[in-house]
């Protein structure tokens, strides 16, 4: 019977991503990172189910549809292995990919394999360099964002808006101040009345889904995105 489950494929997923900046650069496009997974799980003899992706996503935030179903699969415990060609295009954040490696991964018996950087999470070695890596990234990330910040506040000095518009307000017609869109801050009141009634974010999340109320990007709510919207409102009140 142990001979039976050793000869049991391993089912594996792949996850693919690019932001916007990165699609046209061939080294990160999906294209090309579909055909890398798809030849290193067939020399790894694995079966691979399927590869999803996010187009058009940053790295720096969990709430991506693609990376959701991932998840939602780990969880389900219909996978075996998630497969992505680096670090990077699962997350750029160490917080988050402690998240995803102890409490999806980890719990759900899935592991983990990066191709680029040549390790996985069945090894202590592959742990470590793992937490190595991830820290590197989001030291990158964060250098990169400390130049951004100071950019955007040198256009605020200047009275300019700078930045993505928060939910339930639209930029006005002098490109720099911001204007309460009318549906936009009933949904917020929604969301404040529910909070105050002990509704979690993911429980709006779910109410706001199923009712077809789309947000500022016209996507998915997810609780993140539930909290930063409510959030955002707050300080651009």
């Amino acid at each position: 019977m142990a001979a039976d489950r050793e000869e049991l494929p391993v089912i594996a997923v792949g996850y693919t991503r690019v932001s916007t900046r990165e699609q046209a650069e061939e080294g990160v496009s999906l294209t090309a990172q579909r055909r890398r997974i798809e030849a290193y799980c067939e020399a790894k003899g694995w079966e691979l189910r399927g590869i999803i992706e996010d187009a058009g996503h940053s790295g720096g935030k969990l709430d991506r549809p693609g990376l959701q179903s991932i998840i939602e699969a780990c969880r389900r415990r219909t996978v075996g292995v998630v497969v992505v060609l680096k670090l990077d295009r699962l997350t750029r954040s160490v917080k988050d990919l402690g998240f995803l490696v102890e409490d999806v991964f980890g719990r759900c018996g899935v592991e983990f394999a990066t191709i680029e950087d040549n390790f996985d999470t069945t090894t202590a070695n592959g742990r470590l360099v793992m937490n190595v890596l991830a820290s590197v990234v989001q030291w990158e990330r964060e250098a990169i964002s400390e130049r951004t910040r100071i950019a955007m506040a040198e256009k605020r000095r200047q009275g300019k808006f700078v930045g993505e518009l928060p939910f339930g307000y639209d930029l006005a017609p002098d490109g720099e101040s911001l204007l309460p869109n009318a549906d936009e801050q009933q949904v917020l009141r929604r969301i404040r009345v529910a909070r105050t009634r002990g509704q979690s974010f993911q429980a709006i999340a779910d109410r706001l889904n199923r009712q077809g109320v789309p947000t500022k990007q016209g996507a998915a709510w997810y609780s993140t995105t539930v909290h930063r919207a409510a959030a955002r409102a707050a300080e651009s009140a």
